[in-house]
């Protein structure tokens, strides 16, 4: 796992080698092992490289080149068939100087060029520079778990591991894209390819992007997950299953460096660590989180019951609420406002956890490609139920109390009352997002004009469009996998491991896995009020009884209660006070409104808070 940065020339001004370096110096948390350069004879191209050592410590530092050196690759990830591409590879006659994976991505671009990134299974963000054909080819992985951001004008193209490094280059423009303003309260995040920023964007996942010697760029998707349903018996679904899924895991144990897993107690956590305790030589390091001032977000026991039946060797962190200065390492992690306030935990978790191990596994992509949320349940039920009786619960929904437990039946009922009568697109977008419907109220009329309604769904209704012909339910799990998994959970994934040096590795989005998964009948997804069906069905005599049958609960913290007492302050002082800078966009009242609601206990925005919180730490800090 790796920081990458570079530049290729576009004009007659050479790239600079010591631009690529300072680029790979701004994201060293990614690498902190080493940082290294390469600038191409002819000139045109320049590579910065940080290091985090994980595989073949000792002969796999990049750059990296071929025998003569006129391909040269820089790479942040994991290829988990390296062993077999360098066997294919070397059945072609190149040879292999080093163990690491990386080396397969420098003779797998020789024997296959542009069909390289298809052959790679793993994550990963390389880059390839071709010096007898002047020629960059960049890719991402099929999911999008390690991230590519990319800046052009007429005289560079510079491309980044993170928004910060691609900043770094001299000359680049840092100004806001007015757009991301409405995306960002809507969704939480500013959809791929847009950021924050008007000159980045964000390469989607599974697309390559080449740079030709005549400064032309194209970019195209070399895969895309099939949701179209198979026919499968729930036995034999089942034993596919728990053999790809053993594979994955074991595939995830290569390393040669301190190994772990993330350890909630929930199915996915829980899944991934059983397999490993099975594969393991000694016991699996693992790691949980925990809250003592307040039991509905702790899972500390569900944890420790998994991790007894384990023999896992296990580690506890419990927290209370944080000193405020953690919204701005967040921000600075994420280079932009990031709205899931779930990044909390992972940061903390990935902070602790990065002191014992330098690599862990987790249960990412269970929910995404089983069927794990509620409001894919929720998909079938809407599309179903009749609209009277949709409008008849609207109305009983919204005179029920205020329940504090976000988990009641009372709010679940109203929240899915609210957002069922709509189309597709906006009832999920009303289940995921933040101000979904309040975005009008909130912007001044300049920054509504930024971003027509149709800008601000676009994201989600090309892929419902794209799926018209599927289920409720696929088109809701295809629609998920497009963009709330690579735009809002891998990327608090990636940000939050990845700012203190710590691998993480998901199984579940394994690409067979993924493939297998997206290919099943919704009858093995969902069944009798239970989420992810097959999944805990192949897998049943692995739980503990407790884990199997216990709902889903988000990775989440005490927010409605941080921000009625420790928080409320900070909040007071960035977001309401008199020159906060959130309000040459937005207006105050409506703002204030959320705050004093919150704080009066009448509502729970706690997460619509922590959004607007870190939009105002960033704009601040600009």
């Amino acid at each position: 796992m790796c920081g990458i940065a570079g530049v290729v020339s576009l004009g007659a001004e050479p790239a600079s080698e010591a631009a690529a370096l300072a680029m790979a110096e701004r994201i060293r948390h990614r690498g902190p092992d080493r940082r290294s350069s390469y600038l191409a004879p002819s000139g045109r191209c320049a590579f910065g490289h940080a290091r985090l050592s994980i595989i073949d410590l000792e002969t796999g530092d990049q750059p990296m080149g071929n025998e003569d050196g006129t391909v040269q690759v820089i790479f942040n990830g994991e290829i988990y068939n390296f062993q077999e591409l360098r066997r294919e590879l070397e059945g072609l006659g190149h040879r292999f100087r080093t163990r690491s994976d990386t080396e397969a991505i420098v003779h797998g671009y020789e024997a296959w060029g542009e069909g390289l990134a298809e052959r790679l299974d793993g994550m990963f963000a390389f880059a390839v520079w071709d010096e007898r054909r002047r020629r960059l080819l960049v890719a991402r992985d099929r999911a999008g778990k390690k991230p590519l951001y990319v800046a052009r004008d007429e005289r560079k193209l510079v491309f980044g591991s993170e928004i910060k490094a691609v900043l770094a280059h001299p000359g680049m423009d840092d100004e806001l894209d007015p757009r991301a303003i409405p995306l960002y309260l809507v969704y939480g995040y500013v959809p791929t390819p847009g950021t924050f920023y008007r000159s980045v964007r964000s390469l989607p996942p599974a697309c390559c992007l080449a740079v030709e010697a005549n400064g032309s760029v194209r970019q195209w998707s070399y895969w895309e997950l099939d949701f179209r349903a198979r026919r499968i018996g729930k036995g034999e679904a089942a034993e596919r299953l728990r053999e790809l899924v053993r594979t994955a895991v074991a595939r995830r144990l290569i390393a040669d460096v301190p190994l772990g897993a993330f350890l909630s107690g929930g199915i996915d956590s829980t899944l991934v660590v059983g397999l490993m305790s099975e594969l393991a030589d000694e016991p699996v390091r693992t790691f949980s989180i925990g809250y003592a001032d307040d039991p509905h977000y702790d899972e500390t026991g569900y944890a420790r019951l998994a991790a007894d039946r384990f023999g896992a060797r296990h580690t506890e962190f419990i927290v209370g609420p944080q000193s405020i200065d953690l919204v701005d390492r967040l921000v600075a992690a994420y280079d932009e406002p990031f709205g899931d306030s779930s990044a909390i935990p992972t940061y903390l978790v990935s902070e602790l956890t990065r002191r014992h191990v330098t690599v862990a596994l987790n249960g990412d992509g269970g929910d995404e490609m089983f069927a794990g949320y509620l409001r894919f349940y929720g998909a079938i039920i809407a599309e179903r139920m009749p609209r009277w009786l949709v409008r008849l619960g609207d109305v009983v929904g919204r005179r029920l109390p205020y329940d504090p437990d976000f988990r009641s039946s009372s709010r679940r009922f109203s929240r899915f009352f609210r957002a069922a009568a709509l189309s597709m697109e906006d009832r999920m977008l009303r289940w995921i997002g933040f101000f979904a419907d309040q975005v009008e109220s909130l912007l001044k009329p300049e920054a509504r004009a930024a971003c027509t309604a149709d800008e601000l769904t676009a994201s989600f209704r090309e892929p419902l469009a794209r799926a018209a012909a599927l289920s409720p339910l696929a088109r809701a799990l295809f629609l998920n996998f497009r963009t709330y998994l690579p735009d809002d959970l891998l990327v608090k994934a990636d940000r939050c491991s990845m700012a203190h040096g710590l691998e993480l590795r998901s199984p579940l989005l394994d690409t067979a896995v993924m493939e297998f998964a997206a290919s099943l009948p919704d009858r093995l997804r969902l069944r009798n009020g239970r989420t992810k069906f097959l999944l805990r069905y192949a897998f049943r005599e692995l739980f503990p009884e407790r884990i199997r049958r216990r709902g889903k609960m988000g990775f989440g913290i005490p927010l409605p209660t941080w921000f009625r007492r420790e928080w409320r302050r900070l909040v007071e002082e960035r977001l309401l006070s008199g020159d906060a800078k959130i309000y040459r966009w937005l207006e105050r009242e409506p703002v204030r409104r959320i705050a004093n609601a919150h704080f009066a206990a009448e509502a729970d925005y706690g997460h619509q808070l922590w959004a607007l919180l870190t939009l105002e730490t960033w704009l601040a800090g600009r």
